[in-house]
């Protein structure tokens, strides 16, 4: 062992302060020493033969196609390659005058001078990399730092050119805009630009801009996620099969053209995270990277060779995660995006199937210690996650970063410094999945009120989740959203308010904000949502496809469902914005306290308490509870802060929310088993069946302001009684005073008459 080797472990006992927040993984201990040490040394080789990690992430300054002094320089890493050239419109598309040549790291270059101090290669034109390898064989591909990638729309699966993107000073887009500051919570809107718009096409960028980002910010989100930005030659994919890493979607239009959304975005204050798939690749062999591996070894390509290099599933490539190359692509690839385009974090996609050996496949986590430590696991997947963190964090501290991992590996949401992997949050993949369980197989008298508060509190101390009902997974083609569960055909014909609704209607929305609100209420430290689903939008999303007749029509979003006044639509729009405007008010998303004090079996209710609310949600079909009592901490006075019930969010109205709610003492204070439900007071409550009302304490000042209130409303009537009695007063001295004139000029006149 070296003495690099040794000072790297040394330093990974110092970086263990997981192991103080979870003892329980110290039988573990050598396994996280030893990825730390993994991670050290990189890091180490970085800052040696690169500079450091935030350098060596800029790749994209030296790959691909850069500016430097009287033309243009093109690099490409691919060491297997035997001759390269470069081709595209410039060069009528002949390489014979652009040879490429190699240095001794595999990377094949050539400056392209300019010409009568234009450049040669002009802007938004097409190139390729055409290359020839071990069998003597030429093809051409797409570079694959390319920032730029087109298709002919006029010519049917015809394939993809790269495009050289370096407009001029004035066509190249400005920020003008600040980035937020980084929320409390994020309230995430999960959105695909493509299927945006109300009408069966391809949205743009710039219209989901000025059409679709006010709406997301008048709903009080204060994130985007944006879905499918990296380039993808097949579009049923979702934008999970990459194929141009470093391109932006050109379906829904330029570069320039996603930075003027992003900066919209910015002004409207909200934030914007990207939707980054780094855990594999397209398989397209002829738009994507998977066209560089030419069967050489791993170590001379940018995936892993035979099955460890393929995805059985996802009929993709798999990355080599501790190639130097590849390292210095996806970190690039970070940064890129980040500077580039000011996107302000990452949800990482596919997080499972990077941690281990297996991907997840066939997996059924029990939450032993051991599925997650083990050789199972891909340490070196793991190092780079820790890599990409480190790096994000240092180049933007306040960016956000999400994980999609539904293992539950511990460790994955603490910072890279504890030894942890460096996530912001992981989703909390196991709620959506209990929801659609109960809407598929159970009766509402079979829901457990103790098995959802399980499930929605069943997370990590100190490793904070978002908490989703439904995102796009629940809402492709052979699947169903929530509210299409619920109410299913009759969203149909069943929705307008000019009658009354149905039972099935009836139930359905009232479900819908059920769900949603004790899920963001309850199970995690952040909420998402996607789109349409805020207003229960009808059908599944099924993108254009030879089964469809290449239809658009399911991969849309119906807009104006919850802008016409007399649909029910609207009522589970308004709701949601209320949801998050109560989070924008009391924030207890962000809030450590959190406590359940009752899960009612055979009343349907569950009661707790998040931050400074008190919520009570009643689930019975059937059953209406006057005077319910529910468990608080403090006393005092509790008003209503929200009600499903209310008739702006197409209830019935039968809360009221002009009531006060004074608690009562239970029990011995500081002694639980005295109390009431743990709590140490409590208050009573009207709970209708099928709603839930969230509680507010009226702190002091509140009702001064109150009683302020009411000496000013009796202050005015008394001076509006003073005004009124004066101006009687007035009235009737006038009166008297044009009698007295009256009489003055009667008599006057009996003297003149008199004379």
């Amino acid at each position: 062992m070296d003495g690099t080797s040794t000072t790297n472990i040394e330093k990974a006992d110092e970086g263990l302060g997981i192991l103080a927040i979870d003892p329980s993984l110290q039988p573990y201990q050598d396994h996280f020493k030893y990825r730390v040490a993994q991670y050290l040394q990189k890091k180490a080789l970085f800052e040696k033969y690169e500079g450091s990690v935030e350098q060596f992430a800029q790749g994209y300054l030296k790959f691909g196609f850069n500016r430097e002094e009287g033309g243009i320089v093109y690099r490409e890493w691919a060491p297997a390659v035997q001759e390269a050239q470069l081709i595209g419109d410039f060069n009528g598309w002949n390489g014979c005058n652009h040879k490429m040549v190699k240095d001794e790291f595999g990377v094949w270059s050539i400056k392209v001078h300019d010409s009568s101090g234009k450049p040669s290669i002009p802007h938004n034109s097409r190139v390729k990399f055409r290359f020839q390898y071990g069998n003597g064989i030429w093809v051409d591909r797409i570079p694959a730092w390319i920032r730029y990638a087109t298709v002919d729309p006029s010519r049917f699966a015809a394939p993809y050119d790269g495009i050289y993107w370096d407009p001029p000073p004035s066509e190249r887009y400005r920020f003008k805009y600040t980035r937020p500051k980084k929320p409390q919570a994020p309230r995430i809107y999960e959105a695909h630009v493509g299927m945006s718009s109300s009408e069966p096409r391809v949205n743009s960028y710039r219209e989901f801009a000025d059409n679709v980002l006010p709406r997301i910010r008048a709903n009080y989100y204060n994130t985007v996620q944006l879905m499918a930005v990296m380039e993808h030659s097949y579009y049923a994919s979702f934008g999970y099969h990459v194929t141009n890493f470093f391109a932006v979607s050109s379906r829904s239009g330029t570069p320039e053209d996603l930075k003027y959304l992003i900066d919209k975005a910015h002004s409207l204050g909200l934030r914007v995270l990207m939707d980054v798939v780094h855990s594999h690749a397209s398989n397209n062999v002829t738009d994507g990277l998977n066209g560089f591996d030419v069967g050489q070894s791993s170590q001379e390509s940018y995936f892993h060779t035979g099955d460890r290099g393929y995805h059985k599933l996802w009929d993709s490539r798999l990355f080599n995660y501790a190639n130097w190359e590849v390292l210095r692509f996806l970190l690039s690839n970070l940064r890129w995006w980040i500077d580039e385009f000011q996107f302000d974090g990452f949800r990482f996609d596919g997080v499972t199937s990077m941690l281990y050996h297996h991907h997840g496949i066939n997996m059924a986590f029990t939450g032993n210690y051991g599925e997650y430590f083990s050789e199972a696991t891909d340490i070196d997947a793991v190092v780079y996650l820790m890599l990409a963190n480190s790096l994000i964090h240092s180049i933007l501290p306040d960016a956000t970063v999400i994980a999609e991992d539904v293992s539950g590996m511990p460790g994955l949401g603490r910072p890279v410094s504890e030894g942890g992997t460096g996530f912001d949050y992981r989703l909390a993949m196991a709620i959506p999945d209990r929801w659609i369980d109960y809407l598929k197989n159970r009766t509402d008298e079979e829901w457990s009120m103790e098995e959802l508060s399980w499930s929605l509190t069943n997370r990590r101390y100190t490793e904070k989740c978002i908490a989703y009902a439904e995102c796009h997974d629940q809402s492709i083609v052979g699947d169903k959203t929530i509210a299409f569960y619920l109410m299913d055909k009759e969203m149909y014909s069943g929705m307008s308010c000019l009658m009354e609704p149905s039972p099935i209607i009836d139930r359905g929305i009232a479900l819908h904000k059920m769900i949603h609100f004790l899920t963001m209420a309850l199970g995690g430290e952040g909420y998402l949502n996607f789109m349409g689903n805020e207003f229960g939008h009808p059908d599944w999303i099924d993108f254009p496809r030879d089964g469809n007749g290449w239809s658009y029509d399911k991969c849309r979003r119906q807009w104006n469902l919850v802008d016409t006044d007399h649909l029910r639509y609207k009522f589970m729009n308004a709701f949601d914005r209320a949801m998050n405007n109560l989070d924008d008010k009391y924030s207890f998303l962000s809030s450590t306290n959190q406590i359940v004090s009752s899960c009612d079996e055979k009343d349907k209710v569950i009661v707790f308490e998040r931050g400074a609310l008190v919520f009570v949600f009643n689930f019975h079909p059937n059953n209406t509870y006057d005077g319910y009592k529910v468990g608080c901490d403090l006393p005092g006075k509790y008003r209503v802060a929200l009600d499903s019930d209310a008739l702006e969010f197409g209830g019935r109205g039968r809360v009221g929310h002009d009531a006060d709610h004074f608690t009562s003492p239970e029990g011995i204070p500081g002694v639980p088993e005295t109390n009431f439900n743990n709590r140490p007071n409590s208050f009573k409550v009207l709970s209708p069946a099928r709603t839930c009302v969230a509680y507010y304490r009226v702190e002091e000042e509140e009702d001064v302001e109150d009683e302020i209130e009411e000496i000013e409303g009796e202050e005015a009537e008394t001076a509006i009684a003073d005004v009124i009695a004066i101006q009687e007063t007035i009235a009737s001295d006038s009166a008297r005073s044009r009698s007295i004139n009256l009489d003055l000029e009667d008599n006057a006149g009996d003297a003149d008459s008199d004379d």
